[in-house]
């Protein structure tokens, strides 16, 4: 296992920094957001809680959260519009720091594509490189299910998704950083997870996670030391 030190030492070096998106590169849950909208607010939070508890699969939580909430397109579409997501303090800047020294930036995120894609274009990360959920509509705009062949539709997906990226671009060095049991689960493949707390503390990660940081300032302060 990699100490502080070497972590720190990958974190300057890496090829890629993937992130995972909901609670970590943006303040909310995206598809709590998208409950609450859709008016099943309070029984979707009940439901993560349960999921995050680690009882259902990850795909069975999502099947049946979406289940309940069945948001049509145009909902989602006026979600966006009329609240849009919250950036995380000093993400911005971390992303632009990391863009500026030639690494790669990949969003891969347990939430929804196009919410997913909106952030992604607030942080100028080509669409390519995000990884996500995808939601089906039929020819109505009504709810159809979502795509079950997506990697991060169930768990263990984040991982595949870090070998994928290894395979095609033969990076050496890639790190992940999120607030949730599936982004330290990444690691391996990933050479390197940084817990995140800046929004929500999962305790399991705070205690599992040799590298933990509440501010993305911290990551900015490391890249600048070298």
């Amino acid at each position: 296992m990699a100490s502080l030190l070497e972590m720190k030492e990958i974190f300057r070096n890496a090829d890629a920094v993937c992130f995972d998106v909901d609670s970590t590169v943006i303040r909310e849950e995206g598809i709590d957001e998208l409950a609450k909208f859709c008016g099943v607010g309070d029984a979707v939070a009940e439901m993560t809680r349960r999921a995050m508890g680690g009882s259902v699969t990850f795909k069975a939580a999502l099947t049946a959260r979406l289940g309940l909430i069945r948001p049509s397109y145009e909902q989602v579409q006026k979600l966006i519009s009329d609240n849009p997501p919250q950036l995380t303090p000093g993400i911005r800047e971390l992303v632009s720091r990391l863009h500026q020294r030639g690494v790669q930036v990949f969003l891969v995120s347990g939430g929804f594509q196009s919410i997913v894609e909106h952030v992604a274009l607030q942080l100028n990360i080509p669409t390519a490189n995000v990884f996500a959920n995808r939601l089906k509509f039929y020819f109505n705009g009504e709810y159809a299910g979502f795509d079950e062949t997506q990697p991060t539709s169930e768990s263990g997906g984040k991982g595949k998704v870090i070998t994928h990226l290894k395979e095609q671009f033969h990076f050496k060095k890639v790190v992940m950083i999120g607030d949730g049991a599936t982004d330290m689960e990444a690691c391996p493949p990933a050479d390197c997870f940084i817990g995140f707390g800046g929004n929500v503390v999962r305790k399991q990660v705070k205690e599992k996670a040799k590298w933990y940081i509440t501010h993305f300032d911290e990551l900015l302060k490391e890249l600048e030391e070298r």
